[in-house]
């Protein structure tokens, strides 16, 4: 059991269970000693489920990541091969298992499919002589992976490009069917909101499909799943009273502004994988006296980041103002603690006190280790470039100079900044005034790919078929209205101690999460102007529950929302809607899902085509 999926409404070690009792009986089937061939995209996520102690209960005696020619020699009965339906990677297979069979002596080989068997895939080895090798191939639906108490995520890299480039539905159909496994698990969802451009069904008929077209798709997917099952009527209790289907295109500024949150941060700057990071080690080398800095590890420090650790918990989703206060009183905490030591005459009180010294050494060991990524972050955040940046960000967002070109902007490809940084900012001006003016929008385009090259033409037109970078139409900016009509920015904010969701990004709510706060109180009929001003319809459908399974709630009761973002969600909209849920009137506490956790760096480049 992982203690931290289990603090809050909804017990997600009951979904970890299931997804690892899964693993466990396709591992029975392969009967003898075993070696895992993985996909190293996979290798984080099954981390998350399955640790290797597990793996050895069931006879796994080596692991290899899939790569090209023959594989290291195992003196195994199976070759388990662990992969994304992709083709490039039959081939890397095909190449594995021929070299093994020239080998010798004889193995069994197996291959599992995440999260879907793909049936160009098997043609694929079919092609290439193998596909009669393999004794078992089958598909591991692990569609939602528990990352936290109230975090899940499918970790689709490209989803967001997959759904709005290439109007391929795939990540949809894994949505929806990592959702009814959820609701297998924990009962039928009453209520099903949504908000974005979506395909409906008519008279049992779709409507062609469009690449906008998602969340109701999401939703009908859903519910013709749950027709195919009327046989076995669901007879579990709903832990879940909403369920809340979000478009990212419905919210394309959120992703674009730096995060100010302490995880946001980490994330921006480093760059969280799996619930891990990977940071300088100069910092957490232990400081010896007279050694003048020798012998410094070259190894980056890597950490794992999540609610099992208590620090963490509490300082993820603060302000990174508010951070260095609360490091502040946490040292002087254990070091009074570690100065009742002398404090302890009597053997019973000596017990206690060596008792309580492995839960204070490791609070010593997480304050030091918190306190070197708050410097590290500060290096950062007190630099000149960044407060320029996060200025001209600021500016666009509560509404200044939007529609001109960005002497920020001139400069920072003037000077080649990273490519990345350039287009996340254009493209925050582009949304925030509701697409750029023809002439400023040929300027940027120009001065871009003559700095950075013309093969980057094609980048530029991802951006502007996903909504991003594009031409205002209509000479109508709609920015004002929205942010207006929704409180997006808001002056006077309390970075300490915040009152409203705007404390993670110092100023600026994030569109989603308003949406998501209004619809709990007082409801979206009180912002239909600006629910037609946004991308696609918003709607609402009802799942009919069994008799007695109909939910009475208890006086001061808070509903349980799960929030579904297709496209991505960043930490701090995780933070806002922690927030949310910690409000003592708030009245709903939140638990989010999304196709993969995202910054706008990690955004921005999963819609990059990449130079031939």
């Amino acid at each position: 059991m992982a203690a931290h999926l289990s603090y809050g409404r909804v017990n997600l070690n009951v979904l970890r269970e299931a997804v690892r009792r899964e693993l466990r009986e396709f591992l029975d089937k392969c009967a003898g000693s075993k070696a895992i061939v993985w996909d190293e995209y996979l290798t984080g996520p099954f981390g998350l489920i399955a640790q290797y102690s597990l793996l050895k209960e069931h006879e796994v005696e080596k692991m290899f990541t899939l790569k090209g020619s023959r594989l290291p020699a195992a003196d195994v009965k199976n070759i388990i091969f662990v992969v994304r339906p992709r083709l490039e990677l039959m081939d890397i297979i095909a190449e594995n298992v021929l070299s093994e069979d020239r080998r010798g002596p004889a193995r069994d080989f197996h291959i599992l499919f995440v999260p879907r068997r793909s049936l160009l895939c098997e043609q694929r080895l079919k092609d290439l002589g193998v596909l009669g090798s393999f004794i078992h191939r089958e598909e591991y639906s692990l569609d939602l992976i528990p990352f936290d108490g109230d975090l899940l995520s499918m970790e689709s890299e490209g989803a967001f490009k997959e759904c709005y480039l290439e109007s391929d539905q795939t990540s949809l159909y894994h949505a929806a069917k990592g959702l009814m496994t959820l609701q297998a698990l924990y009962g039928t969802i009453p209520q099903i909101f949504g908000k974005g451009e979506c395909a409906r069904v008519r008279n049992g008929r779709r409507v062609p499909p469009d690449p906008m077209f998602c969340f109701q798709q999401v939703a009908n997917m859903m519910i013709r799943m749950k027709r195919e099952f009327t046989g076995s009527q669901n007879s579990i209790f709903p832990v879940f009273d909403n369920l809340l289907l979000l478009d990212r295109n419905v919210d394309l500024l959120t992703p674009l502004a730096t995060q100010l949150t302490y995880e946001g941060l980490i994330d921006e700057i480093y760059g969280i994988q799996n619930s891990y990071v990977k940071l300088p080690p100069e910092k957490f080398a232990p400081k010896k006296q007279g050694d003048g800095g020798k012998d410094l590890p070259t190894e980056a420090k890597k950490l794992q980041l999540n609610s099992a650790e208590e620090l963490y918990a509490e300082i993820r989703d603060k302000n990174f103002n508010a951070v260095g206060s609360v490091l502040s009183k946490k040292a002087k905490v254990i070091s009074a603690a570690f100065e009742e030591r002398h404090n302890a005459k009597t053997v019973g009180e000596i017990k206690q006190f060596v008792s309580q010294l492995p839960h204070m050494q490791a609070a010593r060991g997480s304050l030091a280790n918190h306190t070197s990524i708050a410097e590290l972050i500060k290096d950062v955040t007190t630099s000149e470039d960044f407060f320029d940046k996060l200025t001209v960000e600021q500016e666009f967002m509560s509404g200044i100079d939007t529609d001109k070109v960005n002497s920020y902007i001139e400069d920072c490809i003037a000077q080649k900044h990273p490519l990345i940084k350039v287009l996340r900012l254009v493209c925050l001006q582009s949304v925030c005034n509701s697409g750029l003016k023809q002439k400023v929008l040929d300027y940027y385009k120009r001065e871009i790919l003559q700095t950075y090259g013309y093969e980057h033409i094609l980048t530029l037109y991802n951006l502007e078929k996903a909504g991003l970078l594009k031409p205002q139409t209509g000479g109508r900016n709609t920015y004002p209205t929205v942010r207006k009509t929704l409180r997006l920015w808001m002056d006077d904010v309390n970075e300490q101690n915040p009152t409203d969701i705007s404390y993670v990004y110092s100023g600026y709510a994030p569109l989603s999460v308003r949406l998501a706060q209004l619809l709990s109180r007082p409801g979206w009929r009180s912002i239909e102007e600006v629910l037609r001003i946004l991308p696609g319809p918003h709607f609402e459908e009802r799942q009919p529950l069994p008799t007695g399974l109909q939910k009475k709630r208890q006086p001061g009761e808070n509903r349980v929302t799960l929030i579904f973002f297709l496209g991505g969600v960043t930490f701090a909209e995780i933070a806002a809607l922690r927030f949310l849920s910690q409000l003592e009137d708030g009245g709903t506490e939140y638990v989010i899902a999304t196709t993969k956790l995202i910054n706008g760096a990690s955004w921005i480049e999963s819609l990059m085509e990449k130079p031939f």
